[in-house]
């Protein structure tokens, strides 16, 4: 098989997502020189973070992370509109897994039922083929062992992109658009509720609001990267 794997890789070399230079036997999606330099921001490993204050006030959640710094221009940009616009499922299933590790060194995180992607609408989902959160909550649940839902909450009504929102517009872009099929299937769980990109939060907002009208939900937070101000 490794021999198959060779020859095949002669011809079509496996590419680092970042940087496109070649990847060797033992790396996977990206190059271990840019996994270096991949702004991590270790948020798992204090309650008190830039990605749980964006909540305060707003809505109660136990915990909030993201596993790298989002900035225009670079390296995690450059994955994740690999994974998002280009289609390259196997960066979100790889950030989950190996942020997932991350999380389970922590006790917060080992106490979570299940995990739940930000969905999207069934026309965006149709336009871009497949859901760029679920691929990174699946590698999550993978690693963590725990169960993933993707079709109990779903999104209602779409919206314009948020892209170009202030704060206050993309609240107003998102509010009450999400829904839930059998919320009973919910209850009394601790929820980890995970997207690709927190910038100010009115999406997942959003979304917390409607599953904390569930009687006894626990609700947590977690995306591949945070965009501050």
């Amino acid at each position: 098989m490794n021999l198959i794997k060779d020859f095949i890789s002669l011809f079509y070399p496996r590419l680092c997502y970042i940087c496109e230079n070649s990847l060797f036997k033992n790396e996977v999606v990206v190059c271990t020189r840019c996994a270096l330099h991949l702004p991590e921001t270790n948020f798992h490993l204090d309650e008190d973070n830039p990605v749980s204050r964006v909540f305060w006030g707003r809505v109660e959640i136990e915990r909030a992370t993201a596993l790298y710094y989002y900035k225009k221009g670079g390296s995690v940009q450059t994955l994740i509109h690999q994974l998002k616009y280009h289609g390259h499922k196997e960066i979100g299933i790889y950030l989950g897994q190996l942020y997932g590790a991350q999380l389970m060194e922590v006790e917060d995180y080992k106490t979570m039922d299940m995990i739940i992607p930000i969905p999207l609408h069934k026309k965006k989902l149709k336009q871009r083929g497949f859901n760029q959160a679920e691929t990174f909550a699946r590698g999550l649940a993978g690693t963590m062992e725990k169960e993933l839902v993707t079709d109990n909450v779903y999104r209602a009504i779409a919206t314009s992109t948020q892209t170009k929102k202030g704060r206050y517009k993309r609240w107003e872009n998102v509010s009450d658009i999400f829904r839930v099929r059998e919320p009973e299937n919910l209850a009394n769980k601790h929820i980890l509720l995970v997207d690709d990109v927190i910038t100010t939060g009115a999406t997942m907002e959003a979304c917390l609001q409607t599953l904390k009208k569930i009687n006894g939900t626990k609700l947590s937070v977690a995306s591949i990267a945070f965009a501050s101000h």
